[in-house]
């Protein structure tokens, strides 16, 4: 290729001199250095004017220093007045931070774009980005190439029995990514998905605030006359002496009470009912008069004062009475509204039980502990003796919990929320949002990597009797692969398991750990991500494919304004 020039990084060179001998020529020669204190220093020794110029650069274990000879690679080919830049990163750094993980979090991919907009980038092409959404942060066309052809032809290729194969999803993120891999070889997928077991905190009353209570009116009654609260609680108590009397009876027009006849009234009220209604917010004793017959008017005309009624709080007699049993009564329908019976209401039953037998076939829950399956009858870590999902029942059986079975702790009875309440806790999900917003891996392997946490595990999807075929885009940690692993194997019957992803980081011993799980047949990755010939020869598991064929190609198009829709195809 004419008026071309590719340059190379020091992060992957031998991907380099792979690209440029299918292209039939050769690296741009550059100088690469670093001075006595760690900086870098870039030097283009070649001319690039009105040059198309591609610089291959991709992450790597110093992905820093990759990073910013980059930069500077970028910004010394557009002082030497090249005619376009295009970043080839076949592993775009930075790529997992897309998203705020906390409230303090920094959105570092966009701001790594926003650093190549700067330095003079005009293309990147990159493979495989973590968030395709990540795009959007570019001022530039960005080539999202994909991996999944490359993959699908080896699936094809080496596995005998692959139209049977079921393609998992080790976690619900990489869904979309197993989907269209499934659709992609008209195959079956499934999910499987981790869940924390919650331990109890500890109660106390340091755990506990009491929070301002809404007004009548609608805003925060802090201090609520005295007065008002006591008017309140007399009409609670003419409201039920009304209700018991006969139909036939009138009582003579109520005059006005005194002082006096007020405070005797008060005194005649039983102790329990006092210190029943005590316990109540002022706004809740207000909303009990709602109910209250005799032609009253309510005391606020505000529509928040009639959205409780008497009847849906307690019954007459546990308000006369002062009992304690004031729970609230749950209606089927609103006032008004006739409820559609099942017959009417234009849905179709379920043709039988057998459909629903085999939904419940295609749904199996295991325990995780240290990351690996156990049996039910092996104790909970200490962490997790006591969950909010799952207990031990009377006879040794594992099920759910329910909440009448358990006391609330005094402490949660002394105020109005207490920060043992969910809704004193801080959120399971980045920013009180989704689970897309958090660090779901990272937080996933940690928890699998702690002996006192327990986990529950769920398999959605039948991979009985068949080779399952686990894709994501990035392998890390070998935690939740080698979890995933012995759940569709040991609790979902598969036959072996191969894993599959575009990246191959492998931090810490995280090769080592796929290579003695027993489970998993084989490790398939490209090497977009450069992997050392020490590492490869660590296992026989490992397979690497090889993607300068891809990104050759990218660039041959690129450079001769080619559509590149053919290499998002799958062929035989």
């Amino acid at each position: 290729m004419r008026q071309v020039c590719i340059f190379s990084g020091s992060s992957h060179p031998k991907l380099v001199d792979a690209i440029t001998e299918r292209l039939g020529c050769r690296p741009s020669p550059v100088g690469l250095k670093k001075f006595s204190n760690g900086e870098t220093s870039v030097e283009i020794q070649t001319s690039v004017r009105d040059h198309d110029v591609f610089i291959v650069q991709s992450g790597s274990s110093q992905t820093n220093d990759n990073v910013i000879e980059l930069l500077i690679m970028i910004n010394a080919c557009k002082g030497g007045s090249a005619r376009s830049i295009t970043a080839v990163m076949p592993y775009f750094p930075y790529s997992r931070q897309s998203k705020k993980k906390t409230h303090r979090g920094a959105i570092t991919a966009r701001m790594l774009a926003n650093l190549m907009a700067v330095a003079g980038v005009n293309h990147v092409i990159t493979v495989d980005l973590h968030a395709s959404q990540s795009q959007g942060f570019f001022k530039c066309p960005v080539d999202n190439l994909v991996g999944e052809p490359l993959l699908s032809k080896w699936l094809r290729q080496n596995i005998t029995d692959w139209k049977d194969a079921v393609v998992v999803s080790k976690n619900p993120g990489g869904t979309k990514r197993v989907t269209s891999m499934a659709d992609a070889l008209n195959l079956s997928f499934g999910i499987v998905t981790t869940d924390r077991r919650r331990q109890h905190g500890s109660y106390s009353l340091m755990n506990s605030v009491v929070l301002e209570s809404m007004g009548a009116d609608g805003t925060n009654d802090r201090h609520a006359p005295e007065g008002y609260v006591e008017e309140a609680e007399l009409q609670i108590i003419s409201s039920g002496r009304e209700r018991e009397a006969p139909p036939h009876y009138s009582g003579p027009p109520s005059a006005p009470r005194t002082n006096g006849e007020t405070h005797a009234a008060r005194a005649r009220r039983p102790s329990r009912h006092r210190a029943t209604t005590a316990t109540f917010a002022p706004a809740l004793r207000t909303r009990l008069t709602n109910g209250a017959s005799g032609g009253e008017a309510p005391l606020s005309p505000s529509p928040l004062s009639r959205s409780t009624r008497l009847d849906s709080i307690a019954t007459e007699r546990s308000v006369e009475d002062g009992l304690s049993d004031l729970s609230l009564h749950r209606f089927s329908t609103a006032a008004g509204i006739e409820q559609v019976s099942s017959a009417e209401d234009g849905y179709e039953e379920a043709a039988g039980d057998e459909d629903g037998d085999e939904l419940a076939r295609d749904v199996i829950t295991g325990r995780l502990i240290h990351g690996h399956i156990v049996d039910d009858e092996l104790p909970s870590p200490s962490m997790s003796v006591q969950s909010e999902s799952f207990r031990s029942g009377p006879h040794g059986q594992r099920g759910s919990r329910s909440s009448e079975e358990e006391q609330l702790p005094d402490a949660m009875m002394q105020s109005f929320m207490s920060t043992a309440s969910s809704r004193m806790q801080a959120p399971l999900n980045g920013l009180g949002g989704t689970g897309d917003a958090t660090a779901s891996d990272e937080e996933e392997e940690e928890a699998l990597k702690d002996p006192d946490v327990e986990s529950t595990v769920t398999l959605v999807g039948n991979v009985r009797d068949r080779p399952v075929i686990i894709i994501d885009d990035i392998i890390d940690k070998a935690g939740s692969w080698i979890a995933a692993a012995e759940t569709v194997v040991k609790r979902g019957g598969a036959t072996k398991v191969y894993c599959m992803a575009t990246h191959g980081i492998f931090g810490d011993d995280s090769l080592r750990e796929l290579d003695l799980c027993d489970e998993i047949e084989a490790v398939i990755v490209t090497d977009a991500f450069p992997i050392p010939d020490s590492v490869r020869q660590m296992t026989k598991k490992l397979v690497v494919l090889d993607v300068s064929g891809l990104l050759a190609e990218a660039i041959r198009r690129n450079h001769h304004g080619e559509s590149i829709s053919l290499l998002y195809q799958h062929f035989n």
